[in-house]
């Protein structure tokens, strides 16, 4: 396919409307063909939008389209096995959406068919591609910081916490929803990729602050998901980690100004990197931040201004490129076999949010 454009078929019209849609439309190279939504009506309306000529009333009819070499899926969670599994077995390359799958088994399977198959298969990991964790991970490897010694992220946000939001499949647990995997994937595979070390325990305390929601029939439902999840970790010692420890906070229902804040220390060092993908660093004495310079990016016509759409709007244009070229890996992506790594991490958190013990993912 060396050269050629990438057609691409989607399969959701939430988050895929909203970042992957306009990012993938901004790509040289890259042609959307295909989308589908179990509401036809929104799949017609995006359609119109983004000027896709085929609309699915069912995602088979995407992964088994001969005019289709990239399926992205952009789905509930409990979705993401079955629609990966038979786009793989349709010889497409596949990006699925974050976290990977319902459990680590499933995972699994995802990552062996795509072993088997010999395709490019992704999870949209694309808070990698922001410059300043980049930069952050060649500071790092430089041995600016010295050992690794512990790490932090906050995140913040009051999005959930309006009671009258409605009830969708975020707020079931049977279908993957809640705080841990939407935002704590993000978290696990970060920490992973910066410090080239496996998560070796982890403690988890989940919560539900708002515990009913009216679905669309205007019935209440019981919200059986976290909008707070809460982990002490621990890291096996790497080339960059001694002893490394985690603590990472995450909220959908505080108030106050939006926060998602990622910092590393170590031994000779701090850095701190912002939403945005903004990097700040500090030497051990030096008593504050002092800014790094990182490269800007031009988010693709039609994206909101965050981390998500920076980063993807780099991403994407990777991906389209790997295709082209005939590659089955793209530099600094998370595979399918990272996806089952950290899916490990979400099962062994959930335990211990269970058992209220310490945990090792794997095991």
């Amino acid at each position: 396919m060396s050269k050629h454009e990438v057609r691409i078929g989607i399969i959701g019209t939430g988050f895929a409307r909203s970042t992957q849609l306009p990012a993938f439309k901004n790509c040289h190279g890259a042609r959307l063909v295909s989308i589908a939504s179990g509401h036809r009506e929104n799949a017609e309306a995006v359609a119109r939008e983004f000027g896709i000529e085929h609309i699915e009333d069912d995602w088979r009819g995407v992964v088994s389209r001969e005019d289709v070499d990239l399926v992205s899926i952009v789905t509930p969670v409990v979705t993401h096995c079955d629609m990966a599994l038979a786009a793989l077995d349709h010889g497409k390359h596949v990006l699925c959406e974050k976290p990977m799958a319902m459990n680590a088994d499933e995972a699994r399977r995802m990552t062996d068919r795509a072993h088997d198959q010999g395709v490019l298969a992704l999870i949209d990991h694309e808070l990698r591609f922001l410059p300043g964790r980049i930069k952050a991970r060649e500071i790092m490897r430089r041995g600016d910081l010295g050992r690794i010694k512990h790490v932090q992220l906050t995140f913040r946000s009051d999005s959930r916490a309006d009671v009258d939001r409605p009830w969708t499949w975020w707020s079931d647990i049977k279908k993957g929803g809640g705080t841990l995997g939407a935002i704590g994937s993000h978290v696990i595979d970060g920490f992973r990729w910066l410090l080239a070390s496996e998560v070796s325990e982890v403690s988890c305390n989940l919560a539900t602050h708002v515990h009913q929601r009216k679905d669309d029939a205007g019935e209440l439902r019981e919200v059986t998901t976290d909008d707070e999840a809460n982990m002490l970790l621990r890291f096996a010692d790497s080339e960059l980690t001694d002893g490394a420890t985690g603590n990472v906070s995450l909220s959908m229902v505080e108030a106050g100004k939006p926060e998602h804040r990622q910092e590393i220390f170590g031994s000779r060092g701090a850095l701190m990197i912002e939403e945005n993908g903004d990097l700040w660093q500090s030497d051990v004495g030096e008593g504050k931040w002092r800014r790094v310079e990182t490269d800007q990016i031009t988010i693709a016509p039609g994206l909101r201004d965050s981390g998500w759409a920076r980063g993807f709007t780099v991403f994407s244009q990777k991906i389209i490129d790997a295709v082209r070229e005939g590659r089955t890996t793209v530099d600094g992506a998370a595979t399918f076999a990272d996806g089952y790594r950290t899916q490990q991490v979400l099962d062994a958190a959930r335990k211990s949010a269970e058992s209220r013990c310490v945990e090792r993912p794997g095991v």
